[in-house]
């Protein structure tokens, strides 16, 4: 079993073949919408304002929203996602923030030393994944 974004296991039937795995598409996933920004310092530095805007003024485009659905990225347009719906069916979708109260928080909760993965990956015995076979150390604090 590969656990992955959607996009990439989408990816790997292409690469790989339809015959090869299945993708698997749960009926509730996490809401990832990476953060996108015009960061004034860096542009004004560069020169690059005018096209900094525009790119972040057509990446919600029905135009590029496709662009996004052909990559197997789940468009927020709904006409775009309606075309798409074979290969990305609806789910319900929930925040970090709904659901743990925000990144920190599910960072403490489920990530650091003795949290919820270090408990799963243990198989409950406590401790820290970072001693298990296989598992890279975490960086120092």
């Amino acid at each position: 079993m590969l656990i992955a974004w959607e996009s990439e296991a989408h990816l790997l039937l292409e690469e790989l073949g339809r015959d090869g795995f299945d993708v698997v598409t749960p009926s509730t996933s996490v809401l990832a919408e990476p953060a996108v920004s015009v960061v004034d310092r860096v542009v004004d530095q560069r020169g690059t304002r005018a096209v900094a805007t525009a790119y972040l003024e057509f990446l919600y485009t029905p135009e590029a929203q496709e662009i996004a659905a052909r990559r197997h990225y789940r468009p927020r347009d709904p006409a775009v996602a309606a075309r798409h719906a074979s290969e990305l069916p609806r789910l319900t979708l929930f925040s970090v923030d709904d659901l743990c109260g925000g990144w920190r928080a599910a960072q403490r909760a489920h990530f650091e030393d003795g949290g919820t993965f270090d408990q799963i990956y243990d198989g409950g015995a406590g401790g820290s994944a970072a001693g298990a076979p296989n598992a890279a150390a975490a960086p120092p604090r």
